[in-house]
């Protein structure tokens, strides 16, 4: 009777150990089941890391975007840098004083005398800014300022003439130093090579180191 007793209680042990055991695997199975959305995650992070891709398009549009702009400022300082017109050279000018006979008055007043440039070549050409105006005598050179008045480009077709002023003031005796010139040196803008024309006038009131002298000249067509 106890064996009996006893075989019963390990068949109900028996099975409840195995029962236990099924319950383990179902959690197992479980947590199994969690671990699977990990993906999902993993899918998310994915989508993250294409952001980068989108931004480095953007860069590039913005680098397409400077260059155009560059270009098309190239082009148009290049438009307008055109004449069809160039410059006027010394060998291609005729100098001459456009004071009638070339004479100026004794007085001893501020005077003007006009310096005429004229294209003698066959096809136009440009000019533009102050001349170099040097005043020679026996004993030196006086290098005339400039005037105030602002330049502007003159262009001179073949056989026209434009005109540039030397303002001066004579010297008279006890006004101060004289200055007896005797012919005067002309350098076109931006001209390295001069020509000479024989001083129309008389002696000068010499103010070479004056900060507004009376003698000054003044820009080609002004």
């Amino acid at each position: 009777m106890r064996l009996f007793h006893a075989a019963t209680a390990l068949a109900a042990t028996s099975a409840l150990a195995l029962t236990l055991t099924a319950c383990g695997n179902g959690s197992g199975n479980d947590a199994s089941g969690d671990q699977s959305s990990a993906p999902a995650s993993s899918s998310s992070a994915t989508a993250a890391d294409g952001a980068p891709a989108e931004n480095t398009g953007a860069t590039k549009d913005a680098g397409s975007s400077t260059g155009g702009g560059t270009g098309t400022s190239t082009g148009g300082t290049g438009n307008s840098g055109g004449t069809g017109a160039s410059r006027c050279r010394t060998a291609g000018l005729g100098f001459s004083f456009g004071s009638g006979d070339g004479k100026v008055s004794s007085s001893d007043d501020q005077q003007q005398l006009a310096v005429v440039l004229k294209n003698k070549t066959s096809a136009a050409c440009t000019i533009q800014g102050f001349p170099g105006v040097d005043l020679k005598s026996s004993s030196g050179s006086w290098s005339l300022t400039r005037s105030s008045a602002t330049p502007k480009k003159v262009t001179l077709a073949a056989g026209s003439s434009t005109t540039f002023t030397i303002t001066f003031l004579p010297w008279t005796q006890g006004s101060g130093a004289e200055f007896k010139a005797t012919s005067v040196v002309i350098t076109p803008p931006n001209e390295t090579t001069s020509t000479t024309l024989t001083w129309p006038g008389g002696s000068l009131l010499l103010q070479d180191g004056a900060t507004h002298p009376g003698t000054y000249t003044g820009p080609v067509g002004g």
